[in-house]
């Protein structure tokens, strides 16, 4: 893939580039060769390369429809590198209004109840999934209200923050820019967790535009032949340990006691050795 996209950037080829079955756990048991957690890594090295790691088939659709205008309409050069799984789940429809939010990058995907502890949970891939899941325990469980993020490009985050950054050295007289990530974040409250099927530097490369502070799970590693479920407690990105680094950054906040996360360790039966 890597070699691939490398071509493509190379020759400034158009037209997209699936990576099905994509991520470190997506694909359970089917050989180690496919078990993918660093590819969206390397596709944000090229710089006409345009990578996405969605969730749900509306982002797909809205990815594809901007896709095929930017290059066969305006006829940029440039391509895209898509990440897809092999997994089933279902499938919201889109939120009207949000596709220029999704092509940026970022989406408020579920607000959070009213409450004043509350995290921000950032994800993509099939592991949004999870995050959905860590804030109905985190509410239930520890009255602890999430507002849930899908990021379905944090490649494209981290570009748009490093041209904000860019212009803001180079016109030091004029008022400074603000990035899309800082101005998502900036009016809520509560630390920021990200998790993604990627290694911790996929996500952890936005970490100079999120204004507060930030954890980032990954699967950092090499991969194993095992169920989805498994693999996701092996690499500690699961709805469990996302649940566990959100109510950490909590207590690092001084907003929790250190006892809720020993409790909730033993709750759910994680071995901490």
């Amino acid at each position: 893939v890597g070699d691939l996209i490398w071509a493509a950037g190379d020759m400034q080829a158009r037209g997209f580039l699936i990576g099905a079955t994509s991520g470190r756990t997506t694909l359970n048991g089917e050989g180690l060769q496919h078990e993918d957690g660093h590819s969206q890594v390397m596709a944000g090295n090229v710089p006409n390369c345009v990578s996405y790691d969605p969730t749900f088939s509306y982002e797909l659709m809205v990815i594809i429809q901007n896709g095929m205008e930017r290059m066969f309409k305006k006829q940029e050069n440039v391509f895209f590198y898509i990440t897809t799984m092999n997994e089933n789940y279902n499938h919201p429809g889109l939120i009207k209004g949000q596709e220029k939010n999704i092509i940026k990058g970022m989406y408020l995907f579920k607000e959070g109840k009213k409450g004043n502890k509350r995290v921000q949970l950032l994800s993509s891939g099939s592991i949004l999934l999870e995050a959905i899941e860590a804030a109905k325990i985190l509410s239930a469980e520890f009255g602890i209200q999430a507002d849930i993020w899908s990021c379905p490009s944090f490649n494209e985050l981290k570009r748009e923050g490093d041209e904000v950054t860019r212009w803001n050295l180079l016109h030091p007289e004029m008022k400074s820019r603000i990035s899309y990530v800082t101005k998502c974040l900036e009016k809520t409250k509560g630390p920021v967790i990200a998790s993604t099927d990627y290694v911790k530097l996929f996500a952890d490369q936005i970490r100079a535009y999120v204004p507060r502070s930030y954890t980032v799970l990954g699967t950092d590693g090499f991969g194993r032949s095992d169920s989805r479920e498994a693999l996701r407690n092996h690499f500690e990105v699961d709805r469990y340990f996302i649940t566990i680094a959100s109510l950490k950054a909590l207590v690092k906040d001084g907003e929790l006691s250190a006892k809720i996360v020993k409790s909730a360790l033993k709750k759910f039966n994680i071995n901490t050795e």
